[in-house]
């Protein structure tokens, strides 16, 4: 006999029917939280940027081919997708997490989250527009906006049918808030479930983003003017990146790692911020400082949202991170004491531990309650 027959059996009439179903809820959560800790300190086992499937190809309004990769839901030996009467329970099954990475980077980057959720939840990722192995977009189409469209493009396409939770790094988070502004309708409904990551809504300072990227005293002088100069000569401001790699290689370090990580993490970061052509971020680079979203936060007041952040993150300082959570008081705040931008891989346990909170939550919301 199942242990969620057993539990049922337990109920005697309304109180203990709903007594039951919360039993049994638990009992789903224990299963889950029990593979979660199974796969822990997967991801160190791996290559970086090892973790990869089929690729199938999304196309965005604009025909810029989108590179997307699913990894799908594995159920447990024995199975927990029971379909009991009057009795309906959420799985791991029914939800898709979809990963958006942030600016110069590309869909390796979840590498952590990658290992750490492969065939406990169905996900995707995908390498936004001009990034990693997706298509180059046009300079005009290179804004933040155009990702949010970009992103409900690989939702229906992707992910056609059932629940949906996002979770975004940096220009990634930008992103999820800038399809919260043109399409509020689907929180609440389609997406149950949302992670900002060392990002922000607004109040960047945009040159800030550029330090990890630029030679030695460029980044500070940085202006979106001097940016589209340098963008006409993107070949040899490439050649320097080149050149400059041991300081790159610092400045890696420094400014998206808040403590001593492996080598291999910053060598890792830094492949794919040099891999990402200064054109492109040339393109994109206006965007972060007309970024102005904070109104459209609301919309997130739908579903279970948590905001994560580094206390040492240089890049989108952790006062992003509380103004967010001040405009939007359910939501849950993790604070990651003295970890950087790269958080995702600094601390990735921590930020597994709070979206496995996250999920667990969408999974109950909106919970069908028995009578």
């Amino acid at each position: 006999m199942s242990l969620r027959r057993r539990i049922l059996q337990v109920g005697a009439g309304a109180a203990g029917v709903a007594f039951a179903g919360t039993v049994a809820g638990t009992a789903v959560r224990v299963v889950h939280r029990r593979r979660i800790i199974a796969r822990r300190g997967a991801g160190d086992a791996l290559e970086l940027g090892s973790l990869h499937s089929e690729p199938i190809t999304v196309i965005a309004e604009d025909g810029v081919p989108l590179h997307v990769e699913v990894d799908e839901y594995t159920a447990p030996e024995g199975g927990h997708r029971r379909a009991e009467q009057n009795t309906p329970e959420r799985t791991d099954g029914d939800l898709t997490v979809v990963f958006v990475h942030g600016y110069a980077l590309n869909l390796d980057c979840w590498h952590f989250q990658r290992a750490g959720y492969r065939g406990l939840v169905r996900t995707v990722y995908y390498d936004q527009r001009s990034h990693g192995r997706s298509g180059r977009s046009s300079a005009h189409n290179a804004t933040i906006e155009q990702l949010a469209e970009d992103l409900l493009e690989v939702i229906d396409q992707a992910v056609p049918h059932g629940r949906v939770v996002l979770v975004g790094h940096s220009m990634g988070g930008m992103s999820i808030v800038a399809l919260a502004e043109s399409h509020p309708e689907l929180f609440g409904d389609r997406i149950v479930g949302v992670a900002l990551i060392s990002t922000t809504a607004g109040g960047l300072s945009p040159h800030r983003i550029l330090l990890p990227i630029m030679p030695r005293g460029l980044g500070g002088l940085m202006t979106t003017r001097l940016i589209t100069a340098l963008a006409r000569g993107a070949r040899v401001i490439d050649g320097v990146r080149r050149l400059g790699k041991d300081f790159a290689i610092v400045a890696t370090d420094r400014f998206a790692f808040g403590g001593d990580v492996p080598g291999a993490y910053v060598t890792f970061v830094d492949s794919m911020l040099s891999g990402t052509p200064f054109e492109v971020l040339a393109e994109f680079f206006p965007g972060f400082g007309a970024l102005d979203k904070f109104a459209v936060l609301n919309a997130l007041e739908h579903v279970p949202t948590t905001i994560i952040c580094g206390t040492a993150d240089k890049l989108t300082s952790v006062g992003h991170s509380r103004k967010m959570h001040a405009l939007l008081p359910h939501s849950r705040l993790v604070e990651c004491d003295g970890a950087g931008h790269m958080v995702i891989m600094e601390r990735h346990l921590d930020v597994n531990a709070a979206l496995d909170d996250l999920l667990a939550a969408a999974l109950d919301k909106d919970r069908p309650q028995t009578p």
